[in-house]
């Protein structure tokens, strides 16, 4: 199989949805994949609001909340991978949630 074809079959993103401890994204192959929502900090500390402000990126490869600066993609979901930002990051970033 060439890396085209594997491309092709790639499942995407076609709904999210998010409770206050788990993110739950539907994808193109019928899957359902479920993930704490503790994986992803900045949607951990988000209002419901603006956890329910996604978009699509990458015709669903990915996702993206404008809100609060978030992108994950659907690859790091399968492979189940939580976010890889740094705790200082982190802690920048929730400054300016108080401040701003």
């Amino acid at each position: 199989m060439s890396s085209s074809a594997e491309q092709i079959d790639r499942p995407r993103a076609v709904s999210v949805s998010s409770s206050d401890d788990e993110l739950t994204v539907v994808l193109s192959d019928g899957r359902t994949i479920s993930v704490p929502l503790a994986w992803y900090p900045r949607l951990e500390h988000a209002t419901s609001e603006e956890r329910q402000d996604w978009e699509l990126i990458g015709h669903g490869t990915g996702i993206h909340w404008p809100a609060v600066d978030e992108d994950i993609s659907v690859d790091s979901l399968l492979r189940g991978l939580p976010s890889n930002e740094s705790q200082a990051s982190l802690r920048r970033w929730l400054a300016g949630r108080v401040s701003g």
